[in-house]
């Protein structure tokens, strides 16, 4: 399955999750910090949702109060149906 998430509040523009059951099998985020964003994607590939979630939520950037990890865990946490702030 795909969904896609609009961030809010950071440089990328668009983050489409593909899964397979409670598995991210690969993220595709648009604008944003290339090099960062490759590296996220590669670490969190084949991870399970909560477990990533886990990780990647609250992470800030220059003050923002979100960043483009921490919108990958609003995407995962909207996607898995949980309340978003």
């Amino acid at each position: 399955m795909e969904y896609n998430y609009k961030p809010k509040g950071t440089c990328s523009t668009n983050i489409k999750l593909k899964i397979k059951g409670d598995i991210l099998e690969d993220i595709e985020v648009t604008n944003g910090c290339p090099g960062n964003l490759e590296g996220i994607r590669r670490l969190t590939r084949g991870m399970k949702l909560t477990d990533i979630v886990e990780k990647l939520e609250g992470v800030d950037c220059r003050a923002r109060g979100t960043s483009c990890p921490d919108q990958i865990a609003c995407a995962i946490k909207e996607y898995l149906g949980v309340l978003v702030k």
